[in-house]
């Protein structure tokens, strides 16, 4: 029921980003609740412990992301709603495939604007930067040397079919 519950939320959070490149706050505070109370209703205390931890991992961890510039604070509260249906380990996992298609969406991207080169120099230099010097202001380079925008949701929501698919099938 969480699944259906979580899917539901994510194709409508995918509709309002393809949309308005936003996600709604609204949104994202119903699917909390919705993930929360499911997570209680189905589980007790233990399963609204897990909801409330996997809420505080998933809105931890894409923070992090959102400070040094990779995604928006709507993507932040999303992942805290995705962490609120799955727990904390599903939430991660869809997160990690979703960074992943958002790498190839990207790639793909750059081929059709032709502008593959430029997008991979910048890419390279932001990330010496970033390696070399440790210096975080090399992603805030990244960001306003022209890197490619398009909504996150385009690669949330086959990150987290491809997640439940490992983890389920």
């Amino acid at each position: 029921m969480t699944y259906a519950g979580l899917f539901v939320f994510l194709a409508a959070a995918l509709i309002a980003d393809l949309r308005s490149m936003r996600i709604p706050n609204v949104l994202n505070g119903a699917g909390a609740i919705a993930g929360l109370a499911l997570n209680a209703a189905s589980g007790g205390w233990n399963g609204l412990a897990g909801a409330g931890l996997g809420l505080l991992a998933g809105f931890g961890v894409v923070l992090l992301l959102h400070l040094v510039g990779a995604v928006g604070a709507g993507d932040v509260k999303l992942f805290a709603a995705v962490g609120a249906f799955t727990g904390a380990a599903f939430a991660l996992s869809a997160l990690v495939y979703s960074i992943l298609y958002a790498g190839f969406i990207g790639l793909l991207l750059a081929l059709f604007r032709r502008k593959l080169a430029p997008t991979l120099k910048n890419a390279a230099g932001s990330t010496f930067l970033l390696l070399t010097l440790r210096d975080p202001t090399a992603l805030t380079h990244w960001r306003s040397g022209g890197a490619l925008q398009f909504p996150f949701m385009a690669a949330v929501v086959p990150g987290a079919l491809t997640a439940y698919a490992a983890w389920y099938w």
